[in-house]
């Protein structure tokens, strides 16, 4: 039987600063799990070589650095577009702009890695973003959550985000609310996405609590809620 070549995961990189690039080029290939296929300093560069390649030697990867020296910053419509067209899409960000960061967590990026973060945060967001997954430290999401309205939740959405900070399982709260688990787990994701669209992630019961007491729905002094589930 002849010999397969694994697949390996193809990578963009738009990176205006040629040191930073090269390096993250030299860190994401060093493994031999990914290649770089394109590495350029701006959007309109890379938006220009999509047309020109087959779509076998695209990547499946975009890193991407939002704030470009002496040119406009990143469209979020242009991260909306190559996001609808598949492309999953990691910000490398100094967090400049952190309302430009939040729009493009709106426009459907899938992480963000701050540029003073290490480089084995790089290496698992990159993992965990083509297994499919969203990644952002929940320090980087304090500060590019800053100080924008809270999402704004339904009453359905809140006595389900309480009851469950507070210690309930899914179960349980849907037995208080008179609704089937399922019904009780569609309110607590629709409270996910919400807060995801500035900049939170929420996946634990543990970030539910976090998220409750930030916001006012708990009381920090309360006893601690549980983590499981």
């Amino acid at each position: 039987m002849a010999d397969r070549t694994p697949f390996v995961n193809q990578i963009a990189i738009v990176e205006d600063h040629v040191l930073q690039r090269a390096r993250v080029e030299e860190l994401v290939t060093r493994d031999g799990k990914y290649r770089v296929v394109f590495s350029g300093a701006s959007t309109p560069e890379f938006l220009e070589w999509t047309r020109r390649v087959p779509q076998n030697e695209r990547p499946q990867l975009l890193l991407l650095d939002l704030m470009v020296d002496r040119q406009p910053s990143v469209s979020p419509a242009i991260v909306e577009g190559f996001v609808k067209a598949g492309l999953k899409i990691l910000v490398l960000s100094a967090l400049a702009s952190p309302a430009l960061v939040r729009d493009v967590i709106q426009a459907g990026v899938s992480g963000i890695v701050g540029k003073h973060d290490g480089e084995g945060d790089i290496l698992a967001a990159i993992e965990a973003v083509l297994a499919g997954e969203t990644w952002m430290t929940p320090d980087l999401a304090a500060v590019i959550a800053g100080d924008p309205e809270r999402p704004r939740l339904s009453v359905q959405e809140e006595r389900a985000l309480v009851m469950y900070a507070s210690g309930l399982s899914i179960e349980q709260v849907g037995e208080a609310m008179n609704v089937s688990r399922e019904t009780a787990k569609q309110y607590l994701d629709r409270v996910k996405k919400k807060y995801a669209t500035i900049g939170v992630q929420v996946k634990s019961k543990l970030d539910y609590g976090r998220v409750a007491w930030a916001d006012g729905y708990l009381d920090p002094s309360l006893p601690s809620f549980s983590a499981e589930e």
